[in-house]
């Protein structure tokens, strides 16, 4: 699937809720859904800055696409981080580069987090599209 027809699935299915106490509850159970992270992952280089909770985030790359893993120490924040490992995860590095990551706002995730939360997710994807161009430039080299 491409990530936009993977944030189209997202999309319907939070738009199934109206109330946001409910797409709270999904983004819990998404987070839940995470594989855990292993400990040898769980390193000060992996951390993502920019996060009031503490985020993890691997990557791995081959056969031209990039494997993302992540974990959270917050319900909420494991949630988001589970959202865009399924968006963005198992795509080359210019899918990711070139994605408009229309998702965050269409399911209103903006308006709904605070401040720190929203800076975090800002700081995860930034960590994403860094990794996308360090694995595009290695390959290109």
């Amino acid at each position: 699937m491409t990530i936009n027809e993977i944030q189209d699935e997202i999309i319907e299915e939070f738009s199934a809720f109206d109330d946001w106490m409910d797409k709270y509850a999904l983004l819990i159970e998404l987070g839940n859904s995470l594989a855990p992270l292993d400990d040898k992952y769980k390193t000060e280089s992996n951390l993502i800055e920019g996060c009031q909770s503490r985020v993890w985030l691997q990557a791995d790359y081959s056969d031209g696409l990039i494997h993302f893993q992540g974990e959270s120490d917050a319900v909420i924040v494991k949630g988001i981080v589970s959202l865009l490992i399924k968006i963005i995860s198992d795509h080359t590095p210019d899918e990711i580069l070139n994605a408009d990551l229309y998702f965050v706002d269409k399911i209103g995730l903006k308006e709904h987090l605070s401040p720190t939360r929203s800076n975090g997710l800002v700081a995860m994807l930034k960590q994403m599209r860094l990794y996308a161009m360090a694995f595009k430039s290695r390959e290109e080299a």
